[in-house]
């Protein structure tokens, strides 16, 4: 089954002239940000925004705060079938890929693969499968091997050459944290993360993320007003550079800041004990136009379209596939 699929790569570079390509989820933040009359300027004031909080976090050796840039990339990786017929390639994920400009040295330094992902078969497991489950045996039931194959083909793409060659160290992904949690404020300190959150009891996304191979982590970075959850494979710590670690920070924080002004663009700082809520009134507004209601129409949309093209046509060479492929021990 090693040979029934291979993975292929392509980057667009993400500025302010980026437009969506046919077969890039629509979903997808940074594409979402693409769209409409203000398009330009969207792109232009978000990447302003994440230039600005790099160059807050990275202050040393930096007097007017301007010392760096981030050019960023949409890394698109394809899955093609071996096997002949309609369907053959289908878009497996596309993250961000960043690289950081010193503009003193003229040094680019490597950023930290991973963020932003956004997936079709994300989709379909969030949006289409998990509906399902529910309407079908009661509101809080998940079936046992939801997000199995997802992450299965998340971890082979990982171990791919496609992968391999390109990227020298594994993804961080860095999102919100979860609005059906409780997160308490510990006594851990890092410089550049910040302070670090826990909570008692991992959310459906948590457990989605560990069938990826990934663990997770919690910090509130200097600055910021809420956790941000940090999934990794390896040690996050101690992995990355602190301008690696700024650079997704920078990038996360600004994207979250747009989609989820209740959280991150919040006018008060999260408490020792925090309980996330999307329902609060005290926030400010970037200026930055996000559809976040057709954000969600298109999730079911797309994890439809998964459904139709990818699940369905490929079902049997999927199960056997991923029937012989390790589980993961995140």
């Amino acid at each position: 089954m090693a040979n029934e699929f291979a993975f292929h790569i392509a980057t667009t570079r993400f500025d302010e002239d980026y437009s969506p390509s046919d077969s890039s989820r629509l979903t997808t933040n940074f594409a979402n940000l693409a769209r409409g009359e203000h398009r330009q300027q969207n792109l232009r004031n978000a990447l302003t925004m994440i230039d600005r909080r790099f160059n807050d976090l990275a202050h040393w050796d930096n007097p007017t705060r301007d010392r760096y840039t981030l050019e960023l990339s949409i890394v698109s990786a394809e899955l093609e079938f071996t096997a002949e017929g309609e369907d053959r390639t289908f878009p497996l994920l596309e993250v961000l890929d960043i690289q950081i400009v010193d503009r003193r040295t003229g040094r680019r330094h490597q950023g930290i693969v991973g963020n932003n992902l956004s997936s079709y078969v994300r989709d379909f497991d969030f949006s289409v499968l998990l509906p399902a489950a529910k309407g079908s045996a009661g509101p809080s039931t998940v079936p046992d091997d939801f997000g199995d194959l997802h992450g299965k083909l998340f971890r082979h793409f990982l171990g791919s050459a496609a992968y391999r060659d390109r990227f020298p160290a594994p993804p961080v992904i860095c999102i919100s944290v979860s609005t059906s949690k409780e997160y308490r404020r510990t006594a851990n300190h890092h410089p550049i993360l910040g302070v670090e959150y826990q909570q008692d009891d991992y959310s459906l996304t948590d457990e989605y993320f560990r069938k990826m191979g990934l663990a997770v982590r919690y910090f509130m970075p200097p600055g910021s007003v809420a956790p941000l959850a940090f999934y990794f494979d390896g040690d996050l710590l101690g992995d990355y550079s602190n301008l690696q670690l700024i650079g997704t920070i920078s990038t996360m924080e600004t994207f979250q800041k747009i989609y989820r002004p209740e959280i991150y663009n919040a006018n008060s700082t999260a408490a020792s004990i925090y309980r996330p809520s999307l329902e609060g009134q005290d926030y400010s507004v970037t200026q930055i136009a996000y559809d976040r209601v057709e954000r969600n129409q298109l999730a079911l949309i797309q994890g439809k379209h998964t459904e139709e093209h990818f699940m369905k046509p490929h079902r049997d060479t999927l199960i056997r596939w991923a029937a012989d492929y390790p589980a993961s021990a995140a």
